[in-house]
């Protein structure tokens, strides 16, 4: 039997793990010779008896993923979620520890990407365009209005979900969890203000979308036609940007840190999980026509078309 070569991507994923187990190791040794850190990572918690568990199944086992053994990502991947969510109800219940809910939080994130990437050579993001989010052009109506009223609908129901449901539930815990971080005076003003903006961007990207797309944003109804009107001649995704910056301002005005990385993790999630499997989507439905679209307008940042040159300047 052959041994599978080790890609550089596995590489990185082990790195993490490595560096993982030297925080881990640094945050004990901070525990046991820090008060301060002790409780506002552990509360009340006994840090021996915790430790009894965590450095095995957290430090050596992120160690040993480290150096290729696969069970030992495993072990390390689980229980790092388990103790992020134990953490999560012990703060919620004590109002203890909500740093330490946060760290365990991030590294029960990063360290399953790291497991995928481990044991798949990749991290699984397939699932996500999977059922009701998999990507099919919309069934062509005869006026673009239906359209328009379902995409209306749609911001309804996401903005409702991911831009108020969501941070509210963000903000609740935030305070729960003893990490709220006081905003400068004024803050709130300016977030209503920038909202309002980013909205604004929001339904005019949309309307143009499904007006002459002929379908919607959602996957499960995507345009039949590529748009290239309205904001969609200066920045390839004004939707998307639009959102991350809803989402911001909305932080700004619950005064919620939490929220605002919540839309900074966002904007990751959508750059370097979503946009390549949409924008491979639309390369295959539109061709040479999106690559060029693609090649000349930017995903982020807005570029102004060129005004066609004066004669005289010929």
């Amino acid at each position: 039997m052959g041994v599978e070569p080790v890609t550089e991507l596995v590489l990185w994923a082990r790195a993490y793990f490595g560096v993982q187990a030297v925080a881990g190791a640094c945050w004990w040794v901070a525990v046991f010779m820090s008060p301060a850190v002790r409780e506002a990572t552990l509360g009340n918690l006994d840090p021996i008896t915790v430790a009894i568990l965590d450095i095995p199944l957290f430090v050596i086992a992120s160690a040993m993923a480290a150096a290729g053994v696969r069970a030992a990502a495993v072990v390390g991947a689980g229980w790092t979620c388990a103790v992020a969510i134990a953490m999560a109800v012990y703060a919620t219940v004590t109002t203890e520890a909500g740093w330490g809910v946060l760290t365990m939080g991030a590294a029960a994130g990063a360290s399953l990407a790291s497991l995928g990437v481990v044991l798949r050579g990749r991290v699984p993001t397939s699932w996500i365009i999977r059922g009701p989010f998999a990507f099919r052009p919309a069934t062509i109506r005869p006026s673009a209005a239906i359209h328009v009223l379902s995409t209306f609908g749609q911001i309804v129901l996401f903005w409702g979900f991911f831009l108020a449901m969501i941070p509210l539930g963000i903000a609740f815990f935030e305070q729960r969890w003893a990490v709220a971080i006081a905003f400068p005076s004024g803050a709130g003003p300016v977030g209503v203000g920038v909202l309002v903006l980013a909205s604004a961007l929001g339904i005019w990207s949309a309307v143009v979308m499904s007006a002459l797309g002929n379908g919607t944003p959602l996957p499960a109804a995507m345009p039949n036609r590529l748009v290239i009107a309205g904001p969609y001649r200066w920045i390839r995704n004004p939707m998307a940007v639009a959102g991350i910056v809803q989402g911001a301002a909305v932080g700004i005005i619950l005064q919620s840190w939490l929220v605002i990385a919540y839309a900074v993790l966002g904007s990751l999630v959508w750059n370097y999980v979503v946009r390549p499997l949409e924008e491979a989507d639309l390369l295959d439905r539109f061709g040479e026509d999106f690559e060029r679209y693609r090649d000349t307008v930017r995903c982020w940042v807005p570029r102004m078309p060129k005004a066609p040159r004066s004669p005289s300047l010929l």
